[in-house]
């Protein structure tokens, strides 16, 4: 009995003895692990705030997965004006965001310009692109959808048609556009002596991604704002409007006047748009197949598109979605005169039964001066908006 005794207490020490020392190494791993988790610097990029002008709405649509930060707007104007975006080489094989999206005509290509005749864009590949260009301002308030038929919003259940990340992406990829290949356009900037770093810097790591891309851009996009217009400084009571443009201003606001504010907001809305989609009858028979119909099938959307905003009208021609009109007065013409009826025309189209509201020439006059108001040439000029001196590898 004393033997086994003996031999039991000596399987009980070796057995503490084993246990102690497991429970030694185990502390020591934890520590070890924990050391290194706190010498481990977290990811953390400088967040950006968007100031709001003083009249402008408070909500804005920025996603909750991409948080505006200095160094992804830092690293989305880069990438907005890099033609390598295409990744291919060669300089007939450039083409950027900024080949189209010019700052001088408030990121349109403008009217006159030497390569898109017309105003009209067209890709890489030389096929136009369906509708002729919106102007990129206050797209930080957009929250009914992108495009002239609203076909990008939160609502679509087709994942990469949800948001301004997935504009970037639809445009990157489109035979009417970039027309790049995602593997190529990723090597491309991977190889790009800077850009590494710059991703890094904004999202943490050095792999260049396609979502990290569209998601870079989008965060500069958001800061193309214009909030400094003759009207502006109007409302914050720095400036008077001159007796024509006062004139104007009632004409827009009343329904017996241009009736202008239903579509493209009153007092309280100085982004010049609600940004949704009306027939506002330009035709009475539709054949373009991306119209507001093609997006939610109902009937009363045939020949429906986005409102745009009346912001720099003066740099922004052609209008309308098919470029049709070249000028302000043709424009205040076609309202004046020249609606056509439809079955879908919009009810807000008060003055469909006399084909428009029938503005005298001095009318027409004073409801120009009051549009030329809403010009903001800080926009245009806005260094903060424009090519960087030196680009990453130069």
């Amino acid at each position: 009995m004393k033997n086994i005794w003996i031999v039991t207490a000596l399987g009980k020490y070796r057995f503490l003895h084993i246990y102690f020392l497991f429970i030694f190494f185990s502390c020591l791993i934890i520590a070890s692990c924990t050391k290194k988790t706190e010498t481990t610097p977290a990811f953390h990029a400088t967040p950006y705030t968007i100031q709001i002008p003083l009249h402008f709405p408070r909500e804005l649509n920025i996603p909750t997965d991409n948080p505006m930060t200095i160094e992804g707007i830092t690293l989305g104007r880069y990438l907005f004006y890099d033609g390598r975006l295409s990744g291919r080489q060669g300089p007939d094989s450039l083409m950027s965001c900024a080949t189209c999206h010019i700052q001088a005509h408030s990121f349109v290509c403008g009217i006159d310009n030497p390569v898109f005749t017309g105003g009209h864009p067209h890709g890489l590949t030389g096929i136009p692109t369906p509708h002729y260009m919106l102007p990129m301002i206050n797209l930080v308030w957009t929250n009914h959808g992108y495009l002239w038929n609203g076909m990008v919003a939160e609502d679509n259940p087709q994942p990469g048609y949800r948001n301004l990340e997935d504009v970037v992406g639809i445009v990157i990829r489109s035979p009417q556009e970039i027309h790049g290949d995602t593997n190529h356009t990723k090597a491309m900037i991977q190889q790009i002596k800077g850009y590494p770093e710059l991703f890094n810097k904004a999202f943490g790591s050095s792999v260049i991604t396609e979502k990290n891309i569209a998601r870079a851009i989008a965060q500069f996009v958001r800061t193309l704002i214009s909030a400094d217009s003759k009207f502006d400084r109007y409302m914050q009571g720095k400036i008077q409007l001159s007796g024509s443009e006062l004139n104007g201003y009632v004409l827009f606001m009343t329904e017996q006047g241009g009736d202008c504010f239903h579509c493209h907001g009153g007092d309280g809305n100085p982004l010049f748009t609600t940004n949704l989609f009306y027939n506002n009858g330009k035709d009475s028979v539709f054949t373009d197949p991306y119209d507001r119909f093609s997006v939610t099938g109902s009937a009363s959307d045939i020949g429906a598109y986005k409102a745009p905003t009346l912001r720099n009208l003066v740099f922004t021609a052609p209008y309308m979605h098919d470029g049709r009109f070249k000028t302000i007065d043709e424009v205040i013409d076609f309202y004046s005169s020249g609606l056509v009826w439809s079955p879908s025309i919009s009810p807000l189209m008060h003055h469909i039964a006399t084909g428009g509201v029938r503005l005298t020439p001095s009318q027409k006059a004073d409801l120009k001066a009051f549009l030329l108001a809403f010009t903001d040439s800080t926009f245009v000029t806005n260094p903060a908006f424009s090519r960087p001196s030196k680009m990453p590898d130069e």
